[in-house]
């Protein structure tokens, strides 16, 4: 289950949260410029496919992360890799609606200054959502965004499979995970991460968020985890990347070992 945390504030920089949950043993590279058909553009590199799940492009000022959707699986005889939407995302590269039926359904957030959306395809039908002011989280199954209510505690509120009932297939840890994290994300002071600086100081209160709030991996809640598959096969979460965009100027911070705050660096 990968989650993507934003926050958007009017006159303040954009924030990207982009965790991914994978098999361990699948093999990708740090962020770099990877692509010659996307000269400008930096994310890690997933050796297998060849994509990559987070993608960014300074010059562009915009950052792409795809998610694993639910819905109608693609046909295996022209199936493709999801890996490609972020690249052409952060490009600013237009889908050809045509070759949808030949992706697996996806969430995939587009982001750029002041400005959010989700595109999410089911396997039948795309949806656009743009996303208001406020601090959003995309799991899954779909959006959930914290609103600060007016004279009583702040408020979580899901929308689409999250909207008051639980995960389908199961996926109680979603919801758990939606519950501890959007709240704390959207109640801890707002950093203004500027480029320079260390990583830490950069992001303040949402750096202990970021490094798992000191939850564990077998917490229903934890947003880094770990399971064991059997057969010597786990899945957990393999990086978290960091992004700021504001106007001229974009910030973005990678960790490759999850849970290990020395592991964090900038990568622009």
């Amino acid at each position: 289950m990968c989650t993507v945390v934003l926050s958007i504030e009017p006159g303040q920089p954009l924030l990207v949260t982009g965790v991914r949950d994978e098999l361990t043993d699948r093999a990708w590279i740090p962020p770099g410029r990877h692509w010659r058909q996307y000269p400008g553009v930096l994310g890690g590199q997933d050796l297998q496919a060849g994509g990559t799940w987070l993608a960014v492009s300074p010059a562009d000022l915009r950052v792409a992360c795809v998610l694993n959707g639910i819905g109608r699986p693609a046909p295996p005889a022209s199936r493709r890799s999801r890996g490609v939407l972020p690249l052409l995302a952060a490009a600013g590269r237009s889908l050809d609606r045509g070759i949808l039926p030949d992706f697996d359904p996806f969430l995939l957030v587009v982001a750029e200054p002041g400005r959010a959306l989700v595109r999410t395809w089911d396997g039948r039908s795309l949806a656009e959502q743009q996303l208001p002011a406020g601090t959003h989280m995309v799991v899954n199954s779909g959006l959930a965004s914290y609103v600060p209510a007016a004279e009583a505690d702040a408020a979580v509120v899901t929308g689409q499979d999250l909207a008051g009932e639980p995960p389908p297939d199961g996926r109680e840890h979603e919801l758990a995970r939606v519950r501890h994290f959007l709240a704390g994300f959207g109640s801890a002071a707002r950093p203004d991460p500027r480029p320079g600086g260390p990583v830490g100081a950069a992001w303040g209160a949402w750096f202990p968020l970021v490094n798992g709030d000191g939850i564990g991996p077998d917490d229903q809640r934890a947003l880094i985890v770990r399971r064991d598959l059997g057969d010597g096969r786990t899945w957990g979460t393999t990086s978290i990347s960091l992004v700021a965009i504001a106007r001229e100027q974009l910030r973005y911070d990678f960790n490759g070992r999850p849970g290990d705050e020395a592991a964090w660096y900038s990568v622009l």
